[in-house]
């Protein structure tokens, strides 16, 4: 098992791709926190892993998140990866975007992202292979198809942080990766028609949505020693969808 050993924190965990993302490493030996706001349901989902828990924390709240990761190094004894999966998506049109939703899609999507990474440093920086992969999309490739442009802009932002983290973690021997997945099999597609579904799935070379376990195959792939030497990367798993 390639994470045999390895202690991480995957957020928004109960369900759907950050669900997926956890089963997988949990196959390849990880011992995980499942952090999500649905605390029941992240109790419920790492109740299916041996020697896992769940712990709801709100990622757009800081006391939350630096309360969920000390509790989680504290139980796993250390940190090796850190997933920042947690988001939400919103396809509202430009003229009916309000200022507090604008707020909670930054807040959920990208806040959350930096201020997980700012208070898992100083464990991720012991662990000697520390990992950080973020979850994009391809909305935050190039502004998306049918994703709100909040979402898109959140999703890009996300971009950025991998980027500068990459660089700024380095010395610490820290990688920063992100997947940006396309239009995925999980409940969040419940935001578009079925006719907005067909025309996204129509757009993929590959003509088929892509499964939350694809992106959780990237996942486990960048937070192993078979990615020791890749940080910064944009890995886009969406059939085809973006290209660049």
């Amino acid at each position: 098992m390639k994470l045999s050993g390895r202690k991480a924190i995957v957020t928004g965990a109960a369900q759907g791709i950050g669900n997926a993302i956890a089963r997988k490493l949990y196959s390849e030996g990880c011992t995980l926190a499942l952090l999500d706001i649905n605390g029941p349901g992240a109790k419920k989902a790492a109740a299916e892993f041996d020697g896992c828990f769940g712990i709801r924390c709100d990622v757009s709240s800081v006391p939350d998140v630096s309360n969920a990761v000390k509790e989680s190094v504290e139980r796993l004894g250390g940190l090796d990866i850190l997933v920042n999966n947690a988001g939400i998506l919103d396809s509202s049109p430009i003229a009916e975007v309000t200022e507090a939703l604008w707020d909670r899609i930054m807040a959920v999507n990208l806040k959350s992202v930096f201020f997980m990474v700012q208070q898992s440093l100083p464990f991720l920086k012991k662990s000697g292979h520390g990992r950080v992969v973020n979850i994009s999309s391809v909305s935050g490739r190039m502004g998306g198809f049918e994703a709100g442009l909040g979402y898109s802009a959140s999703k890009g932002g996300i971009i950025t942080l991998t980027m500068g983290f990459a660089r700024q973690l380095a010395p610490y021997g820290i990688t920063v990766n992100a997947v940006c997945p396309g239009t995925t099999e999980t409940a969040i597609l419940k935001e578009f028609t079925p006719e907005t579904v067909e025309k996204l799935c129509n757009l993929i070379p590959l003509h088929r949505l892509g499964k939350p376990e694809d992106v959780a195959d990237a996942v486990s792939f960048l937070a192993s020693d078979d990615a020791s030497f890749i940080t910064g990367l944009l890995m886009d798993v969406n059939g085809g969808m973006y290209m660049g």
